[in-house]
């Protein structure tokens, strides 16, 4: 089978590195338009027990990435001013993306995958050029601005809109002890930072606030650096004088789209990772959902016995299940977020950190009392929890 796969991030390089593994006489080549050390972001978050299904599909590659792993054994919320901090029940951490990146590419190579960096494609017809347009398969593993998913909207069926708070990613040299969330008004505004250590030089650092506090103190008025400072000021007990940085020219305050696909497939294209589904930065677990999208398409292609379009097919029957559990917490958490206002105004600090635990729907009061039994004595103090 010969396999094109459109873009070079975590799902497109490690679904390359899945295949060419257990089918090493495939065709696999992965189509990057970036150069091989360039990357967008900071860290990204590697947790929570689906790691298990990264050890399972390919245990090299798993163990190289725990190893560079930067573990977060706590958590805080701050809310009002009031941290709650409690223990992470599963082993996880964060990782530098261009790290991840890397030891992807690395163990990919290493099985025999070709990619192709600096390769910008506009439409499926530029396959071509690298003796590609006979593909069995071409997947469209490009992220939130896919070109394969542009090319054919109406065979995905795709759908976008775009959430009203505004948020930016930064990083910063101030290495945090534990991951957090600082929920703070500022000026009748109301602003969060999510930050978590990715080694031990460099932190992940993301500002958001609600379109409220956007048109309110009038932020999009401000220069990039203005805003930059504003942040400076207002995170300016957690950071101790350390700047925010910037990165490159994408880090820029937006809002978030939310992309969706009835059709997961279109004749030999199909879809894998923020391309099929965007799942929002605030469930945590984008990274490793983009990376599940891929093991699953692998997997189906792999037992498919040469008929694509039947591993296709099969792709989007046993995994949309699983996958729509997912992006539907990752729902419940943005729409959580849009209200954080209101939430803020509402909620004492017991309050809050309950109604924030319980956002998803996946975290009940029983399993407060299972994973995080001291928080949870902590919010029946306070008679936050049923």
């Amino acid at each position: 089978m010969k396999v094109a796969i459109v873009g070079g991030g975590p799902s497109g390089l490690y679904l390359a590195l899945l295949l060419k593994r257990r089918a090493p006489r495939w065709t696999v080549e992965v189509i990057e338009q970036n150069a091989a050390d360039a990357t967008f972001g900071f860290g990204v978050v590697l947790a929570d027990s689906g790691l298990q299904q990264l050890r399972e599909a390919d245990a090299d590659s798993y163990d190289a990435l725990s190893e560079a792993t930067r573990q977060h054994q706590h958590q805080i919320i701050v809310q009002a001013e009031t941290p709650i901090g409690f223990r992470l029940p599963v082993k996880g951490g964060a990782i530098p993306r261009l790290t991840l990146l890397q030891i992807l590419e690395q163990h990919a190579e290493q099985a025999g995958v070709v990619v192709h960096y600096r390769e910008r494609i506009e439409s499926t017809a530029d396959l071509a050029r690298l003796g590609l347009q006979d593909a069995d398969v071409v997947v469209g593993a490009d992220g939130i601005n896919s070109v394969i998913r542009r090319e054919f909207e109406q065979g995905f069926a795709t759908t976008s809109n775009t959430l009203g708070n505004h948020f930016a990613w930064y990083g910063t040299s101030k290495v945090f002890a534990a991951s957090a969330l600082v929920f703070r008004k500022y000026q009748g505004g109301h602003f969060v930072a999510h930050y978590y250590a990715y080694s031990d030089e460099m932190s992940t650092f993301v500002a958001e606030c609600d379109d409220a506090t956007w048109e309110r103190l009038a932020l999009g008025q401000m220069t990039e650096g203005q805003r930059q400072a504003l942040m400076e000021e207002i995170f300016a007990p957690e950071l101790e004088g350390a700047p925010l940085i910037s990165g490159n020219a994408r880090v820029v305050w937006r809002q978030f789209p939310v992309i969706r696909n009835a059709h997961w497939t279109h004749g030999r294209h199909v879809l894998v990772g923020d391309a099929l589904a965007s799942a929002h930065f605030s469930i945590g677990s984008g990274t490793r959902i983009a990376m599940n999208d891929a093991i699953a398409l692998a997997e189906a292609l792999l037992a498919c016995n040469g008929d694509a379009g039947a591993g296709l097919a099969a792709y989007e029957r046993t995994h949309r299940p699983s996958k729509q559990k997912l992006i539907g917490a990752s729902e419940r958490s943005y729409l959580w977020y849009e209200r954080m206002g209101q939430w803020m105004d509402t909620y004492s600090p017991e309050e809050f950190v309950y109604q924030f635990m319980t956002r998803t729907g996946r975290v009940n009061d029983e399993r407060l009392r299972e994973q995080y039994p001291e928080l949870m004595v902590r919010l029946g103090r306070a008679g936050s929890a049923a």
